[in-house]
């Protein structure tokens, strides 16, 4: 483990830290293997919120459990640990929860076997395939530096364990909760998220618009089903769906401007029951993925114009027009990491970890709603990269113009020691950045 990385763990300026550097990497290991076992999806996360809650009770904070209402009403598992140091400004810190439906297949000791029902009654299978295992077990050792170091900063912690990630919804049930309401509003905000495109040991940050916005869509194209032998007497939907798609590819390379990157992707589609039998209808789930609210309008647009051109070339009747249909509640708002304030961590980060281990990074099409606690960039807000890497494997992979599993496969596999504790490092030193005496 020491071949790996340096012992980076608050060096020098947090001393009073209460166990050393091995202890405490051993004991976050242990509790980040507990974690990555026993994951649960969102809107479940109920065993992961209340060992976060009782970590963060154990180092003094003043913990608040079923912080989050979902739009139809149902409480979430946000846990919120308040932390006041004298006067100061406020600072929140977050680390999400759930886990994601899929097999895992790393091999590990630790590998989780855990399957549930979702949504559809379906048995599947769930796995921290996004890393917010390394995250919550960051955020219980960033808790646990910065309650030992005291004397070294001053104002609030307002450390938030967020439900729901995954779904785009858990930021939001957060705040429709009255989180500032009932805790302080934050003079910033930040957090991190794992790679694996980065070597364990490094973090990296971009500036300014970091994570893509996103908005979920679904279409249904509606036909006139029949016999697969009369077609002549239908209007299928199938066909449609097929020219709908091809013709959707226009949308980005000839509608959208090439300097606004916008990307639209249709992942789920379902139709018909039998090879002889032309269906009713088909149904499409899409994502969009936009970096403004311009390029987002004229993908949605784009999607409605493109669907409704090929019900139209088929002659499909009134009253059976696809419908398409935006899910506001399954969509975040661009990820924009402050630039004055990025370019102020940037500094510190390469203080603590080294300047060749702090780097800057592109804007990347993925999404978060972390940029939900920005409050449309009034608070500013910093997400950093956490490499999570073997830097040996990693480099062997790029040699050979390989990319190792990644985020949501099911062999994405951290190397836990050195990223939990660069991870702790980062977030400790970006932390008495901004609140130090």
């Amino acid at each position: 483990m020491r071949n790996l990385l340096p012992i980076l763990l608050l060096v020098g300026f947090l001393a009073p830290f209460q166990l050393s550097a091995e202890d405490q990497t051993a004991d976050l290991v242990a509790i980040y293997k507990g974690i990555h076992s026993h994951p649960e999806l969102s809107h479940h996360e109920e065993q992961t919120a209340r060992l976060l809650a009782g970590e963060l009770r154990k180092d003094g904070y003043t913990v608040t459990e079923h912080v989050g209402r979902y739009p139809d009403g149902s409480q979430a598992f946000g846990v919120v640990g308040l932390l006041k140091n004298g006067p100061g400004p406020e600072l929140l810190i977050r680390g999400d929860m759930d886990g994601l439906p899929i097999v895992e297949q790393t091999d590990l000791p630790y590998a989780s076997h855990v399957t549930t029902k979702n949504a559809s009654g379906e048995e599947v299978g769930i796995m921290h395939a996004c890393g917010h295992d390394v995250h919550v077990t960051t955020l219980i050792g960033t808790a646990r530096a910065l309650a030992a170091a005291k004397d070294r900063w001053h104002g609030t912690l307002l450390l938030v364990g967020q439900p729901s990630e995954e779904t785009i919804d858990g930021a939001k049930a957060m705040m429709a909760d009255h989180l500032y309401e009932r805790f302080g509003k934050p003079d910033y905000a930040i957090a991190l998220h794992d790679t694996s495109t980065r070597a364990a040991g490094t973090v990296s940050i971009t500036s300014g618009p970091a994570l893509a916005s996103s908005s979920s869509v679904d279409v249904v194209m509606r036909g006139v089903g029949g016999h697969g032998a009369f077609p002549q007497g239908t209007k299928d939907p199938i066909v449609m769906a097929a020219q709908f798609i091809v013709q959707m590819q226009t949308v980005v390379s000839r509608q959208e401007s090439p300097l606004d990157p916008t990307v639209v992707t249709v992942g789920d589609i379902h139709g018909g029951t039998k090879r002889n039998i032309i269906p009713n209808e088909v149904k499409m789930e899409l994502t969009v993925r936009a970096f403004s609210d311009t390029a987002r309008g004229i993908a949605i647009h784009g999607i409605k114009r493109a669907a409704n051109a090929a019900a139209l070339a088929a002659g499909v009747p009134e009253d059976r027009q696809p419908i398409v249909t935006v899910i506001e509640t399954e969509s975040t708002p661009v990820l924009y990491n402050d630039p004055a304030l990025s370019a102020r961590l940037k500094g510190t980060l390469e203080k603590s970890l080294g300047a060749k281990n702090a780097v800057a990074e592109d804007p990347i099409m993925g999404s978060e709603d972390f940029g939900i606690f920005g409050e449309d960039r009034k608070i500013p807000t910093v997400m950093i990269w956490l490499g999570a890497m073997d830097p040996a494997k990693l480099a062997s992979a790029q040699a050979a113009g390989n990319l190792l599993p990644g985020l949501h496969t099911n062999r994405f596999a951290p190397v836990p020691e050195v990223t939990l504790r660069t991870g702790v490092t980062a977030m400790t030193s970006m932390a008495v950045e901004l609140l130090g005496k």
